[in-house]
């Protein structure tokens, strides 16, 4: 019974964090308009995603990006063809975080500050350096073979999704160590993040 307690908790949170996944991808970003009707975006969506991995663990926080961010994808017009390849590679942003925060670093069983700051920052890195690479490889693929797009067309989408995803990526890191340390106290008393073991190394 607890445990069934604990995964509708973990599931009203995952549906909390794709929540504002959505609402950061919809409505916080910049569009830019790329040849063919096609576009990029800057955008602190990812963020959430990143702190949706430190704080509900990677499959969970990875669903909750996957989710949010794919469903802001399939409203706009602009975005809606696109919404696969988002909902993958967003679910893969939280599985690389959660590896590193939770099953290497293990920064739920720690009480040292740094060591968390440090950790979460590099789970950070790896899942949004992985997005970087990804998200541009994955889209001329998907632009060209999928959707049926002339190759040059494919090409120039992804050196623009290059730039647009790398400048998201180093802001993300930035608003994810502030946030996600900062909220860290708070979201421990409200049970949000158990502390199973205490380590201070």
């Amino acid at each position: 019974m607890e445990r069934r307690n604990e995964t509708l908790i973990k599931l009203a949170q995952t549906g909390l964090m794709a929540a504002l996944c959505f609402v950061a991808f919809a409505f916080l970003k910049i569009n830019i308009p790329l040849p063919g009707g096609d576009a990029t975006a800057l955008h602190v969506g990812n963020a959430f995603c990143v702190l949706a991995a430190l704080i509900l663990g990677g499959w969970y926080g990875g669903l909750a990006g996957a989710i949010g961010m794919g469903i802001a994808d399939v409203i706009d017009p602009v975005y809606i063809t696109g919404a696969p390849k988002t909902f993958v590679l967003k679910l893969c942003i939280g599985l690389i975080v959660g590896l590193v925060a939770h099953r290497i670093a293990r920064i739920n069983e720690s009480t040292d500050k740094r060591y968390v700051f440090r950790w979460s920052v590099i789970a950070s890195v790896a899942g949004l350096g992985f997005n970087v690479i990804a998200d541009p490889l994955a889209g001329f693929f998907y632009n060209q073979y999928i959707l049926g797009q002339p190759q040059q067309m494919a090409e120039v989408l992804a050196k623009w999704s290059t730039a647009s995803t790398f400048v998201n990526a180093v802001v993300s890191v930035v608003l994810v160590g502030v946030l996600y340390n900062a909220l860290r106290p708070v979201l421990m008393k409200m049970g949000m993040i158990h502390s199973a073991k205490i380590k201070t190394a």
